[in-house]
């Protein structure tokens, strides 16, 4: 099985590579095979699309794992992107794994690599978070990621920007450094640098529209100490 990236934005970021292994494979697994087939005809691929997506995937994946078994080249796209970066691909590539079979992923676009190499953020170590929780586990998340010193990853949808980073300001600080990148590789990209503060106030103003990548900072080694003896302090003076 294949896992091939599609273009997040412009479709020139498509690879040869990547337009050769979709018109040699016998079925095309794609979250939404609308988005899919636009993409297809563009590059003139005429292979079968089947619909993979988060809510059949458990009930197709043994079902393509037997195509495979049985010979046939099966390759996996997402709407946009790396499939697994947030999107369906892990289980129908566990499951293939676990069967022996070879599971190979094309180097190609994804919007996190971008997002954090244009933040002018330390890239040489980062950790990637993809959505936040929507409510179950998002205060103890957000909470155990306070103290992470590496540059932080995060997708957002626009609608939900301006609350998350009132959230960032709360628990990383107002003056945490940051960036927002939205809409990247399209028409109007666009990247907000600055404070959490600063942005925050910069999307009240500015409507957020399209695909939302966060990058925050990570905790400074200095601000590390202070962190961990601030609440050392607390816990003496309740003692």
């Amino acid at each position: 099985m294949t896992i091939v990236p599609t273009p997040v934005g412009n479709l020139e970021d498509m690879t040869f590579r990547a337009v050769s292994v979709l018109k040699e494979a016998d079925l095309i697994l794609a979250e939404d095979t609308r988005t899919s087939s636009v993409l297809m005809q563009h590059f003139g691929i005429k292979g079968r699309l089947l619909s993979h997506h988060k809510f059949n995937e458990h009930e197709t994946a043994s079902m393509i794992r037997d195509r495979i078994l049985a010979g046939e080249k099966v390759a996996l796209v997402s709407d946009a992107g790396t499939p697994g970066i947030s999107d369906p691909g892990f289980l129908l590539a566990r499951t293939c794994a676990a069967e022996g079979i070879e599971v190979q992923t094309l180097p190609g676009a994804t919007a996190c690599i971008p997002a954090v190499v244009s933040s002018g953020l330390p890239c040489d170590r980062f950790c990637f978070e993809g959505f936040l929780p929507l409510k179950k586990g998002r205060q103890t998340l957000l909470k155990q990621l306070s103290t992470e010193t590496r540059t932080m990853i995060f997708y957002e949808s626009p609608r939900r920007l301006t609350a998350t980073l009132e959230q960032f300001a709360v628990t990383f600080g107002p003056d945490r450094e940051c960036s927002v990148a939205r809409e990247i590789s399209k028409l109007h990209e666009e990247h907000t640098r600055g404070t959490i503060s600063e942005v925050l106030e910069h999307f009240k103003v500015t409507e957020p529209k399209g695909e939302i990548v966060i990058v925050v900072a990570g905790l400074h080694q200095e601000g590390r100490r202070e962190h961990r003896n601030k609440y050392k302090t607390d816990d003496e003076g309740q003692a």
